[in-house]
């Protein structure tokens, strides 16, 4: 290779980074013009686009390094000297973390995820943590009481770039003032103030005010989300001042916010004091940028790796029919792998099993489908697996492993963050715990359904409990769109003997699903059972299915909230908004 072609070749990675984010940054900014017109099936399409943005540009990108280099293998002495090269770019460039993951992209697609070590790839940052040399603009605002509560709130509210008019600000600004008093007491509310980010957070059918409501015991977060009426008037459904409320508004089964960030470091460090629960690859998820997530969320786990003398063991619940999942004992994630062959009566493919998984990436998650990262060859020490699942992974998945002596290479898994799943919690909770369980399983049934997603295997197996309570599906290799799916009653039996057959007395196609049957699994515990028929009846009915069918064909985006019914003002305070 000729001399000067390395710092070229980190130029053009570097360029094809900035049109990566430039784009971003383009589709994002639609977000406010998206939620205006109330275009929810724009916003859908938008959020596809942009997952869909990173691996296009990194393609773009390699075919130009291949023909910068007329297809010539280059040596591990020419590598070297390109990542030093673009090392040398990044010191003074605003966005250098994620530059860095995008570099490892565009090595991993020349180099098909081989030769993955430290000195080839940003395993770990080259730049200082939290280095913000320049910020073009403060990235929130404060406001002070000085004329009282109502007139801060009337400055927020008239500060937002929304165009459309308010249903009733004087009566959403009074709920807040109603709620904040509740929370802090008049004479601490007094002593308050806000900081609120200078951007909207946009999602689903919602614009997100973010802020932090500094009090003189501590800072709180600060969440307003605001909606419109179907005449296109603004409100404002709550408001969400603790960091368990705003975890869950920020949390790993909901889809990624449009947030206009073109420093998203800095947005990431402003965010983290009202999320001290999240990490910094659950903050970087949450606001879209899911590539940079991943090489977080891969640091996250060597340090952990590294602390600690666990080994990797089977993850405990019912062992899968698809995937073979395992996990460090006192890790947060879980790690799952397509076995070899599947059980028999699950008749797909493992092509079938990754593309569900993309459709979820995808797909709005509505808070109840975990999101994941997809690896491809991931190397384990040996040491750090116990016997007992090496001897499973050999038995389960030795087509995908490769054996390096001290180590293993797995040439595809995902790894999702762990939680309990719903059979062992439902065997290990009674009274209100129990209730609050199956009223959540129910719940997570009927925003999925809503947001055009039939699970397919609907077993309390299937669905775990994050450690805020709620339940989250995560088993997904059955998943399909509702509207892919033939609801059917069972017909009336013709004999009495038909009921005691072996066989059906009906016909069944492909697709056919008859909710009735639901009942002899998710009944057959006597302490669930009636909880279940108390409150979620309705599922084991055909013609609940096929009204929630009809309604997507004809257009509708249901209304998905991330917080309880109760805290709505509207259901707190008494008067229905619309």
């Amino acid at each position: 290779m000729p001399r000067g072609l390395e710092l070229l070749i980190a130029q053009t990675i570097l360029q094809g980074f900035d049109a990566q984010y430039g784009r971003f940054l383009e589709v994002t900014s639609g977000a406010q013009q998206r939620f205006e017109q109330a275009d929810w099936h724009a916003v859908q399409q938008a959020m596809k686009n942009r997952i869909h943005l990173y691996d296009h540009h990194v393609g773009l990108v390699v075919e130009q390094l291949r023909c910068i280099t007329n297809g010539q293998s280059t040596d591990a002495e020419f590598l070297l000297r390109v990542k030093e090269h673009y090392t040398r770019l990044l010191p003074d460039y605003p966005r250098f973390e994620i530059a860095e993951s995008f570099f490892n992209s565009v090595y991993c697609r020349l180099f098909d995820h081989r030769s993955l070590t430290p000195e080839r790839l940003f395993i770990f940052s080259s730049q200082p943590e939290r280095r913000f040399r320049t910020i073009p603009r403060p990235l929130a605002k404060d406001f002070y009481p000085e004329h009282g509560w109502e007139a801060l709130l009337m400055r927020v509210l008239s500060d937002l770039p929304l165009r459309l008019p308010w249903q009733n600000k004087s009566r959403d600004i009074n709920y807040i003032i109603r709620h904040l008093t509740e929370t802090l007491g008049p004479e601490n509310l007094s002593k308050s103030h806000l900081q609120v980010a200078n951007e909207l957070f946009y999602r689903n059918k919602a614009a997100w005010l973010v802020g932090k409501l500094i009090t003189p015991s501590g800072t709180l977060p600060f969440l307003l989300p605001i909606h419109q009426t179907d005449d296109g008037e603004l409100f404002i459904d709550t408001c969400l001042t603790t960091t368990a409320e705003a975890s869950i508004v920020f949390g790993f089964a909901r889809s990624y916010f449009m947030v206009y960030a073109p420093l998203p470091a800095a947005l990431v460090e402003w965010l983290r004091e009202i999320l001290p629960g999240k990490t910094t690859a659950e903050l970087y998820m949450a606001i879209g940028c899911q590539k940079h997530a991943k090489t977080e969320s891969y640091r996250e786990y060597l340090v952990y790796l590294q602390g600690c003398n666990e080994q990797f063991i089977e993850a405990p619940g019912i062992r899968g029919m698809v995937m073979l999942v395992f996990t460090l004992p006192g890790f947060d994630r879980v790690f799952k792998v397509i076995k070899d062959r599947f059980a028999p009566q699950k008749e797909m493919s493992a092509a079938h099993v990754r593309a569900c998984y993309q459709l979820v990436k995808e797909h709005d998650r509505v808070g109840r489908m975990a999101d994941t990262q997809e690896f491809e060859n991931f190397v384990l020490e040996k040491r750090h697996i116990s016997p007992a699942l090496m001897e499973l992974l050999l038995q389960e998945a030795a087509e995908k492993i490769t054996d390096l002596g001290e180590q293993i290479v797995i040439r595809h898994l995902y790894i999702e963050r762990r939680m309990v799943p719903l059979n062992i919690w439902l065997e290990q909770v009674e009274g209100q715990q129990l209730r609050d369980a199956i009223e959540e399983y129910g719940n997570a049934i009927r925003q999925l359904a809503a947001a055009n997603i039939f699970p397919g295997d609907m077993l309390f197996k299937n669905f775990g409990v994050t450690r805020h309570g709620r339940v989250v599906f995560y088993d997904y290799d059955e998943i399909c769109y509702m509207t892919e799916v033939n609801f059917r009653d069972i017909p009336p039996p013709r004999y009495p003997e038909d009921e005691l057959a072996s066989e059906p007395w009906y016909s069944v196609s492909p697709g056919d699903v008859f909710p009735e049957e639901f009942r002899h699994w998710l009944c057959a515990d006597p302490r669930i059972g009636p909880l279940f028929e108390e409150m979620h009846a309705d599922l084991f009915r055909a013609d609940y299915w096929r009204t929630l069918q009809n309604r997507i064909r004809e257009g509708h985006v249901e209304d998905v909230y991330a917080y309880r019914r109760r805290q709505r003002f509207s259901v707190r305070y008494g008067e229905m908004l619309f």
